[in-house]
């Protein structure tokens, strides 16, 4: 994993993080494959919260994008 690119992740990630830990969860990123795609951990509460879908595609995965245009997807990972 370019550590450059991992860097920027976390920054984004960092931003979004306090809304996440508002509702008791926090995300942790797996990886990030060649074909750039985010693979994240929901943590805590927002592992099994209903609304998780959401969460990852308006909140964190667009908060990605905007940070890295270059990423091409981000997915949850078990």
């Amino acid at each position: 994993m370019n550590e450059d690119i991992k860097q920027k992740i976390e920054i984004a990630l960092n931003s979004m993080r306090p809304f996440l830990e508002a509702d008791g969860g926090n995300v942790e990123l797996v990886d990030v494959t060649d074909d750039m795609e985010v693979k994240l951990r929901l943590l805590g509460n927002c592992s099994n919260c209903s609304m998780s879908s959401m969460t990852m595609k308006a909140g964190i995965e667009s908060g990605i994008k905007n940070a890295l245009p270059e990423v091409r997807k981000v997915t949850a990972v078990e």
